[in-house]
C-alpha cells in the first residue's frame, strides 16, 4: 500500500484530494477536498459518514437536507490557512449537502464513518479553541475546531461529533511537530486508542518559492508496519494506518500546514496517544524554555455579543 500520496495522485471526480475508507484500506477515515471557481457549487451525499466542511480558503455557503429538516450555514471562510481561524459545517450522515461559494476557493470535506446521526450544526471561528504546543524548535499551533473532548476531564469541550477528530497544525519554518513520535494503534483503554489518520499539507511560500516538509512514519510493532519517509509539499497526503508518526519537519522559511482527520473503531471518541520510548523525555524539557514566539500565527476572533 502506497502512504505517501503526492498532489494530484489522490484527485478524483470533482475532488483535488479523495481518500475515502475503500481508497485507503480501512475502515472509518475519509477527506476530500473540493476546489470550485467563482459561482460554483458542488452536491454530495453524505451516505454511512458524518463531515465537517472546513474553508481552506474563501467562503462558501453548506445546505443539508434529509429526513429531519433543512439547514443552511454561511461560512465567512479565509484567504488561506496561514490567514486565520475559520467557521465550519457539521453535515450529518444520511444527509445530502451542498457546497456553493460566490468568490470561489477550497474546501477540506473531513469525514468519518459512524452510526449515530447527530444534528446539522454551524462552528463559529470564535468558538475554535487555539492551542500553543510544545516549545523551542518543537513549538507549534493547534486550531482544535473538532477536537474530542480532553480525555479524563480538564478544560475544554471539543465539539461533539460521533466518530470524527479533525484538527489543524501550523508549524512555523524550521520547527519540528508531531514530535516526540508517537502512535494510536492499540486498544488499550485509559492509555492509547486505535485511530486511522490523514494528514494533508500546504505550505506558505517565500518570494513565489513554494515550501516544503518531511513527514516520518515508524513501525511500531508486529502487523503495524507503515514505514515512510517522504518530503511533502502543497496537496500532498500521508495515509497513517498504524506506527509512529512524527517527526512533521517545516524547513526554514516556510510555515507548514497540515490537517489531520481521524477516526476508528473505538466505542469512545478520544484521541488517546502513546509516546515514543526514545524521545518521550522531549517533553519534560518544555518547561525550561519558551514557546517559539512567532506563535500564534493567530488567534480566534473574539466571540460577538
Amino acid at each position: 500500500m502506497t502512504h505517501h500520496l503526492p498532489a494530484g495522485e489522490a484527485q478524483a471526480g470533482p475532488y483535488a484530494v479523495d481518500v475515502s475508507p475503500e481508497s485507503a484500506g480501512w475502515g472509518y477515515s475519509s477527506l476530500r477536498v473540493l476546489e470550485l471557481p467563482p459561482g460554483g457549487a458542488h452536491t454530495f451525499d453524505a451516505g454511512d459518514s458524518e463531515w465537517i466542511v472546513l474553508p481552506l480558503s474563501g467562503g462558501c455557503t453548506v445546505t443539508a437536507d434529509d429526513d429531519f429538516g433543512h439547514d443552511t450555514f454561511e461560512l465567512t471562510g479565509r484567504t488561506s490557512v496561514f490567514d486565520g481561524v475559520t467557521d465550519f459545517a457539521y453535515v450529518p450522515r444520511d444527509a445530502r449537502a451542498t457546497v456553493a461559494s460566490a468568490g470561489g476557493g477550497r474546501f477540506a470535506l473531513t469525514g468519518a464513518r459512524c452510526a449515530r446521526r447527530l444534528p446539522a450544526r454551524y462552528g463559529p471561528a470564535s468558538d475554535v479553541p487555539v492551542e500553543l504546543r510544545g516549545t523551542g524548535n518543537c513549538s507549534r499551533q493547534v486550531n482544535n475546531f473538532g477536537a474530542a473532548a480532553p480525555a479524563g476531564g480538564g478544560d475544554g469541550q471539543g465539539f461533539e461529533c460521533d466518530k470524527l477528530i479533525a484538527v489543524e497544525v501550523l508549524t512555523p519554518g524550521g520547527n519540528w511537530s508531531s514530535f516526540p513520535p508517537h502512535k494510536h494503534d492499540e486498544h488499550r483503554p485509559g492509555e492509547e486508542s486505535v485511530l486511522e489518520e490523514i494528514y494533508y499539507f500546504e505550505f506558505a511560500a517565500h518570494d513565489n518559492t513554494p515550501g516544503l516538509g518531511y513527514q516520518r512514519v515508524s513501525p511500531s510493532g508486529p502487523g503495524r508496519g507503515t514505514d515512510v519517509l517522504a518530503e511533502v509539499r502543497d496537496g500532498d497526503v500521508v495515509l497513517i494506518p498504524d506506527g509512529w508518526h512524527g517527526p512533521s519537519m517545516a524547513v526554514p522559511g516556510h510555515h507548514m500546514y497540515y490537517l489531520n482527520v481521524m477516526a476508528g473503531p473505538e466505542a469512545e471518541r478520544a484521541w488517546l496517544i502513546c509516546d515514543h520510548p526514545d524521545h518521550a523525555w522531549i517533553r519534560d524539557t518544555w518547561p525550561e524554555q519558551p514557546a517559539d514566539p512567532r506563535l500564534p500565527l493567530y488567534t480566534a476572533p473574539e466571540r460577538s455579543v
